[in-house]
């Protein structure tokens, strides 16, 4: 049996609010220094991201992509649905794997039927999540989908301004057709576990990125575990469909993410579930509704209490990104060249970020001569012991440096 680290969310160049920079280059060589087994493509279908990646990849008789440096890839996008169910406006996003080029080609004209797919990586089209597990999986029935991010607000399935309340009133007669729900960075496993569905273990949890960049602290910054007899299209999905072989997730803390607590960004203001409730939704600075966030809407769906645990549920690790730990001790931007000097330095000693996070010893720091604040900063965050000051209405949870020092110095 092999370990293998994987995030399934990419984008390319070519989606909406992402890097200029992102090649296939570039998502190699980051992928590798986050400590990343296997990457998504992202953005298959759209003309000139697969004009690289046919370029760049070539594809195994296991459906992986491979660099010519031996780096995989997983054949994966993101779509958008906008549409009417029950009389309101429903907007969800949905990940999608096949699992070879053919499948890639059959798919892409697909869409080509639908609209357009040249004017943005994750493109938008107006059919409900039924109809559209249900012609993909008359194209084939290898074809993942997998609700992305699922909480949030505005394009998750079960967000609170366009989202449903169970997976069922979401895909109706092709329910049966998905086997796993994506976390997102605000919200985590155990939130999900409290679910109807995912209590009764009919979806599995799996937890990826969304990157919109390459850069260490966007790529893996969450991510799924397999364990798997080799890498192959076949086992990834098994392990997604049946649990057996899905080993864990990395996630960041709910709260670091961007749509935890309530509020408006614009008026800067948030709350939490208990405050919003009090001003019984309305914001007390603009008047006008509050922006739901995860943490409010997981008590309206859920089926069962606060620590609920399903009985084959999946264990997780809650991590902060390295660049945002050495950012908050040092006071510096995560991008700052004194910042990229210590993470640099890290690298080179133990070989990649994960590694870093979630293996290296407090005895292996020390021979290598590690600030020693640091290493309580990586050790306490790999207990989950981080504070974070939630995030709202699209502005990331940001972890405190007076929280750091009281705690933990």
């Amino acid at each position: 049996m092999i370990e293998v680290i994987a995030d399934f969310q990419i984008h390319s160049r070519f989606a909406r609010a992402t890097s200029k920079d992102i090649t296939i280059d570039n998502l190699e060589k980051w992928a590798k220094i986050k400590g990343l087994d296997i990457i998504g493509t992202g953005d298959f279908q759209h003309p000139l991201w697969r004009k690289e990646i046919d370029e760049k990849l070539k594809e195994d008789d296991k459906g992986i992509l491979w660099t010519e440096k031996g780096f995989p890839f997983l054949w994966q996008t993101e779509i958008s649905l906008m549409f009417s169910q029950d009389g309101k406006r429903r907007a969800v996003h949905l990940l999608v794997f096949v699992p070879n080029r053919k499948t890639a080609d059959a798919f892409t004209k697909y869409l080509l039927t639908k609209g357009r797919i040249d004017y943005d990586g994750r493109p938008i089209f107006g059919m409900t999540c039924e109809n559209f597990t249900k012609d993909l999986k008359e194209i084939d029935d290898k074809i993942e989908i997998i609700p992305a991010h699922c909480m949030t607000p505005w394009f998750g399935l079960f967000g609170s301004k366009s989202g449903f309340d169970s997976l069922k009133e979401c895909f109706r007669s092709q329910v049966g057709k998905i086997y796993a729900i994506e976390s997102g960075m605000s919200a985590d496993p155990a939130m999900l576990w409290r679910f109807e569905e995912v209590a009764e273990n009919k979806v599995n949890v799996v937890s990826f990125s969304d990157a919109h960049s390459f850069w260490p602290w966007r790529i893996g910054r969450e991510a799924t575990i397999f364990e798997i007899p080799e890498l192959s299209y076949d086992n990834i999905i098994k392990a997604i469909r049946t649990g057996e072989g899905l080993k864990s997730t990395i996630e960041t803390p709910p709260a670091y993410g961007k749509y935890h607590y309530d509020g408006h960004r614009n008026c800067n203001f948030s709350s939490s579930p208990e405050e919003t409730k009090k001003l019984k939704g309305i914001c007390p600075v603009c008047k006008k509704p509050l922006i739901i966030g995860v943490d409010y809407r997981v008590e309206e769906i859920a089926k069962e209490k606060k620590g609920f645990k399903p009985e084959n549920a999946k264990p997780f690790h809650h991590i902060i990104p390295l660049h945002e730990l050495i950012s908050v001790l040092h006071g510096t931007p995560m991008a700052s060249r004194k910042s990229w000097e210590i993470y640099n330095r890290m690298i080179e000693n133990f070989g990649n970020e994960f590694n870093i996070l979630l293996k290296v010893s407090r005895e292996e720091f020390v021979r290598k001569e590690i600030d020693a604040k640091l290493i309580d900063l990586i050790l306490k965050n790999r207990e989950g012991k981080i504070k974070v000051k939630p995030g709202f209405d699209g502005e990331y949870g940001k972890v405190l440096p007076g929280e750091i020092q009281g705690k933990l110095f």
